[in-house]
Formats: structure tokens, C-alpha cells, sequence
């Protein structure tokens, strides 16, 4: 059973916070409160909400307390999405966001460069992040990664595809979750598999080909030492410039405008046009939902990979089928 963060001892009235295990304090009447925090990092698409729903149907299931909440962003496929848990032994008194999380489940890792999602904002020092990767020195040769934390990864996505056909990762995220926090049973992950994939309507083939999925995902990683502490507070001071305009309209300032956010990363998969096969047709332009794609002086399309939010909507529209789909990131 790995250590668990945050230990409050009661000794009479006082009480002290412990990072480290407790071995013995004798003549003293002891309560030792267990609290973890997990967030979870994805996409519009992946699962990020279902997946904090398993962990904390699992965990549930173990006879602990829990809490889980979403936070959508904007309410689209591939937009950045965030999902918190708690587990804890008693009654959580804490509310709202995670601020601070022992664990941190990065399911798309080029959300690592987003100046909205913040991935590591607030990670408690000596916690951990786990990367839905193929390896996660790949990862720190191409992001800053917090150097007081442990890593761990794993090929969520690759699997997902092999197994399910489709790159949802819920079942594999709260699986590799509930691994690593080593506070969970294989049959109560199973079982909550099952109950939080029932609700949301999907077939009993597809409820079971994720079951497979999280008991492979289980089974392929081992429980962390989870005995984490407070990081330092950090104030957060943004330079704010007025900016005046005669027409009585201002630019937008804030970090996510779409002048940094280029949403260009919320894709997993992206369109390639194959332009011997393409007859200039322009359905593709016509059917854009982003206005990401422009005509050549051939009248072929090119598509503009800043803006492309990979809906797909062109490769399944091209009659020709001049519009193949690649995964990006693949060397992750």
C-alpha cells in the first residue's frame, strides 16, 4: 500500500500536519484523516469527466469518501476540459476546484504548452504526473516539466485504438489513476467501469471492451508513493495594458485570446489532402466548420493547421476521397 498525502494528527486540542509516515506515539489518542486529490487534464472528446467519475465510483466502492467535478471550458471536441477527485477516509470539507493535486493525469500532452489549462499550475511537491504517452523523456525534451515531481506514463490513445476502435480514454485514464493512487481494487474499477458506462448509455459490447481496456491498463502500472507537500504559493501577477479605441471596441487580453491560443492543438488526428486524387471539387471549403481551410489558385484546398480543430468533417465529406487522416504527435 503506497503513503498517502496529507496526515492530520489530533494530539488533544492541536493539530499538526504530517508529510512524512507515522510509525508510534504512545498514550496519545490519535485520528489520522487521509486526503487525495487528482486532476485530470484532457480534451473535449477523450473523457475527461467520465474518467473522474470512475476513480471516484471506484474509490467509492472501497468504502471511501469522494467528490468529483468537471470544468468544461468551451464546450467543444478538443477543447481543453479539467476533472477533479477527491478520495478521503472521512468527510471532505474541502469544495470546488483542485488546486493543489497530489496527481495529475495529463491525457493529452501537448495541453502541457497551453497557456489556458495551466497543466502543473499547483502540483504539491513530491507528487505526480502521469503522461498518455509512449515515453515520458520524449515529453521533457519538448515541455517544461516540474523537476520535485515523479513521472509516469503510458500509450493510452494506442491502446484505446487497438481495443476500442476509437481514441476514448476514459476507462484507460481513471484506470491508470486508480493504479497509481494504489487505493483501488481491480473488481471495484471494474465494477465501476461498468456503472458510470451504463448511465451514459453505451452498448454492452462497448462496456466490456472497456472493461478489458482498464484491467489492461491496471495491470500495466505499479502504485506511487504518494507522500506529497504543500508547494510554495506563488502570486500570479499579470501586467494588464489598456488599450483605447475610437470605434469604443478593445482587443482582448487575457492568455486565452486566439491570438495565443492557437486551436490548432485540440486535434488528435488531422486531414492531409492528397492533391493527385483531389478534383477541386470544393466541398471540403463549403463544409468547414471552422473556416480553416483556403483555396488554392488551382482551387484545391490548403488546409491552415493553426486553426484546424481536426473535426474531420472534411475527410468524411470529400467525395473523391482525396482527404486522409494522420495522428498527430506520433513520435510521443
Amino acid at each position: 500500500m503506497p503513503l498517502i498525502t496529507n496526515y492530520f494528527l489530533a494530539l488533544t486540542l492541536d493539530f499538526y500536519i504530517l508529510t512524512q509516515p507515522l510509525i508510534v506515539i504512545p498514550d496519545k489518542f490519535l485520528m489520522i484523516l487521509m486526503i487525495v486529490r487528482v486532476r485530470f487534464h484532457g480534451r473535449g472528446g477523450q473523457g475527461a469527466k467520465t474518467a473522474s467519475r470512475i476513480l471516484g465510483t471506484a474509490s467509492f466502492v472501497e468504502g471511501m469518501n469522494v467528490q468529483d467535478s468537471p470544468v468544461y471550458g468551451a464546450e467543444r471536441r478538443g477543447a481543453p476540459v479539467t476533472a477533479f477527485t477527491r478520495i478521503s477516509d472521512s468527510e471532505i470539507l474541502e469544495r470546488g476546484y483542485v488546486f493543489d493535486p497530489d496527481l495529475l493525469i495529463v491525457m493529452d500532452a501537448t495541453l502541457l504548452a497551453s497557456p489556458v489549462a495551466k497543466v502543473t499550475d499547483g502540483i504539491r511537491k513530491k507528487g505526480a504526473i502521469f503522461l498518455n504517452a509512449q515515453s515520458a523523456n520524449i515529453i521533457g525534451e519538448h515541455y517544461t516539466l516540474p523537476s520535485d515531481v515523479r513521472i509516469a506514463s503510458y500509450d493510452l490513445t494506442s491502446s484505446a485504438m487497438e481495443m476500442l476502435g476509437k481514441p476514448i480514454i476514459s476507462s484507460a485514464s481513471a484506470a491508470a489513476a486508480a493504479r497509481l493512487v494504489g487505493l483501488v481494487k481491480e473488481s471495484s474499477l471494474e465494477q465501476a467501469i461498468v456503472t458510470e458506462l451504463e448511465e451514459i448509455g453505451l452498448s454492452e459490447e462497448m462496456i466490456k471492451k472497456n472493461v478489458m481496456l482498464g484491467r489492461k491498463i491496471f495491470s500495466s502500472l505499479e502504485p506511487l508513493e504518494l507522500a506529497t507537500e504543500e508547494s510554495e504559493k506563488k502570486l500570479r501577477i499579470v501586467p494588464l495594458e489598456m488599450i483605447t479605441s475610437n470605434d469604443g471596441l478593445e482587443d482582448i487580453i487575457a492568455v486565452g485570446n486566439s491570438k495565443v491560443a492557437k486551436t490548432g492543438s485540440w486535434r488528435i488526428f488531422k486531414p492531409v489532402v492528397d492533391y493527385e486524387k483531389c478534383t477541386a471539387c470544393t466541398v471540403c471549403y463549403a463544409y468547414c466548420p471552422e473556416s480553416a481551410l483556403i483555396l488554392r489558385q488551382d482551387g484545391k484546398p490548403e488546409i491552415d493547421y493553426d486553426n484546424c480543430k481536426g473535426c474531420l468533417i472534411c475527410y468524411r465529406e470529400c467525395p473523391p476521397k482525396a482527404i486522409n487522416i494522420e495522428r498527430e504527435v506520433i513520435a510521443f
